[in-house]
């Protein structure tokens, strides 16, 4: 033995452990979106939870990334506690296919041609050139994930396959003999053992899978691996337990806590099983037989199988247990504090379930902002001090949104890699700004009618009414702009513009309106401000709808992203048809109403006084 065996044993660790990762990365990239849509689809039925946690672990390979992604649904509202337990222990039985693939090292060099195909060191290069091949020269979705997911399976063969030559050299040196000897003899030893690798690797797959890649030296039996399966079981939950906790809610926490609780039970029940079986004689043919991987492989399923049927009826047992063990949370008073939970670091891994969660923190925001604007301009009509602290509240909400989701997204951009996803993650970046700024022109406008009130300050019943054939059209602008990012629609994107245009030429006409009105002494100065100032963030705010509906077609057609300017300066060229027939039949239908509210102009007074007019109301613009 030298230090150079020892290094190609570490250094095919270390190639199984990143091919294991890969492998994995590139598995929940590619299926993200069924993954997404599979784990939203949990029922109340456990058993149905069980073979959905056996499922997704198996796909992503990964029972802690299962484990951490169903505390984030529990966290975000969109599974219960109680749903997530039959997830928790398919999770525990998906997490044994990985060594069930490991088992090719039991493929006989002897073999025939077809089942030679088989072997690790036949299936590692072609896995690798079929990955290159992929990631290189061939382009359609998720080709990248699907390539590193070949690549992955090569890299941990040829790992899997440098550990046992490096095991086959030190099996000579006797340490090995003397080290499971005593495992066999103390189980204990070997408990501990599994647990501490376990831990240190985070992996249950990955320790089991050094564990079968050891036994090709002919030097593990029955009696010195089962206690070191079953202390990989809690080795790998306390990480699990640990990452559930970080950030999250009392339920998300509990999710770690009933895997700790079940994976305790599973450890005592195969301890005892195996004590009392192996007592009785029933073990006395494997006992001290040698293992390889593909009994290995067997046995961890079996014992997870046995453990998910015997202990699945103690599943409400271990949720009371959670709750006694982890306190509820003290009540929040935010109203949005289950969307804000769901932006959760257990999602930053499996990108189409974090950037579900900043969606429905975007409506949420969206819908707090137009909710603001309604009630803003209504106390340009009668002023409602409680009206405005709901403004504010909302107002300190939206902040608090930002903030939360500006972070978020820059935490999960480290993370994506399809560039699907980073679409999504930019166009979201985009619209966060727009509808804070959404919040923001509202809060404007609610100061504006508490300046008002303070100041004893009103409109003339004629601005009142054509402030309120603005907020008609405001609406409409604010349908289309909402419907168009809450359904990609792109019809309704596409009739935001012209709508805005309508919204500019209104306020044109309104001010020019109200300055007749200041002319004919019906309106005082300062209310002119106000209502000017008011005309202003109406205006920006159709702006903003009109910059949401944009981002909207971006994300549609992501090729217009470098070509806004050219397209926005089309639609206004008049050569658009769809653009003009929107714009003429909305002008129409608002101007009408209008129309019976405009008063025909007297006399105006000298050139001197409307300049003196003008300059006054305009200060405050």
């Amino acid at each position: 033995m030298s230090i150079f065996d020892i290094l190609t044993l570490f250094g095919g660790l270390a190639m199984f452990l990143y091919g294991m990762r890969l492998m994995g990365d590139g598995l929940k990239e590619s299926s993200s979106g069924t993954l997404k849509q599979v784990m939203e689809q949990v029922t109340n039925n456990p058993v149905k939870a069980f073979l959905l946690g056996v499922f997704v672990t198996a796909l992503i390979q990964s029972s802690t990334a299962t484990i951490v992604i169903t505390s984030g649904l529990v966290a975000a509202g969109i599974i219960t506690l109680k749903q997530s337990l039959g997830i928790i222990v398919g999770s525990n039985v998906g997490t044994t296919v990985t060594g069930q693939i490991i088992r090719l090292l039991d493929v006989d060099s002897s073999a025939s041609g077809f089942l030679r195909f088989f072997q690790p060191s036949t299936l590692a290069p072609v896995a690798l050139i079929i990955g290159i091949i992929i990631i290189m020269g061939m382009k359609f979705k998720n080709s990248r994930a699907i390539g590193n997911i070949a690549i992955g399976f090569g890299i941990l063969f040829s790992g899997l396959l440098n550990m046992t030559g490096a095991v086959n050299v030190l099996s000579e040196t006797g340490v090995f003999d003397s080290l499971f000897t005593q495992m066999g003899t103390n189980p204990l030893l070997g408990y501990l053992i599994g647990l501490t690798v376990a831990f240190i690797l985070q992996s249950s797959s990955a320790t089991i899978g050094i564990l079968q890649a050891i036994s090709l030296s002919g030097l593990l039996s029955f009696n010195e691996i089962y206690a070191v399966i079953v202390g990989v079981y809690l080795g790998d939950c306390v990480t699990t337990a640990i990452v559930c906790s970080i950030g999250a809610k009392a339920d998300a926490k509990r999710v770690g806590i009933v895997n700790i609780l079940y994976n305790l039970s599973k450890s005592a029940m195969v301890l005892i099983g195996v004590f009392i079986f192996h007592k009785m004689g029933l073990l006395d043919g494997i006992w001290f037989s040698p293992v390889s991987p593909g009994s290995i492989a067997n046995t961890n399923t079996i014992f997870n199988l046995a453990c998910a049927i015997l202990l699945f009826p103690l599943l409400n047992t271990y949720e009371r247990l959670s709750h006694k063990i982890v306190p509820d949370d003290k009540e929040k008073p935010n109203q949005y504090q289950e969307e804000l939970d769901a932006l959760s670091p257990a999602f930053v891994n499996s990108p189409a379930l974090a950037l579900r969660s900043c969606y429905v923190l975007l409506l949420s925001m969206f819908q707090a902002a137009r909710k603001n604007i309604d009630a803003a301009l209504s106390l340009s009509y009668t002023y409602d001090s409680n009206v405005f602290a709901e403004i504010s509240e909302q107002e300190d909400n939206i902040d608090l949104m930002t903030d939360r989701l500006a972070n978020y997204l820059a935490m999960l951009s480290a993370h994506l890699t399809n560039p699907n996803h980073v679409d999504i993650l930019n166009n979201y970046y985009k619209i966060v700004n727009e509808f804070e700024r959404l919040g923001d022109y509202a809060m404007n406008i609610a100061e504006t009618g508490q300046e008002m009130h303070e100041k004893n300050i009103r409109f003339s019943e004629s601005a009142l009414s054509e402030l309120k054939v603005l907020q008609e059209l405001m609406e409409k602008v604010l349908d289309r702009a909402e419907q168009s990012f809450r359904y990609r629609d792109v019809y309704a994107a596409e009739t935001v513009e012209p709508l805005e245009e309508v919204v500019d030429d209104m306020v044109m006409t309104l001010r020019e309106h109200h300055m007749d009105r200041l002319f004919r002494g019906e309106c005082s100065i300062y209310a002119g401000k106000d209502f000017i100032e008011i005309l202003g963030d109406v205006e920006r705010i159709s702006d903003l709808c009109s910059n949401v509906a944009l981002a909207t077609l971006i994300r549609v057609n992501p090729e217009l992203a470098d070509h806004t300017h050219d397209y926005t300066t089309y639609l206004h060229s008049g050569k658009n048809v769809k653009f003009n027939n929107e714009y003429d039949q909305a002008h129409k239908e608002f101007f009408d109403k209008l129309e019976p509210l405009m008063n025909t102009e007297k006399e105006k007074p000298s050139k001197d006084i409307q300049d003196t007019i003008k300059v006054t109301t305009l200060k405050g613009k």
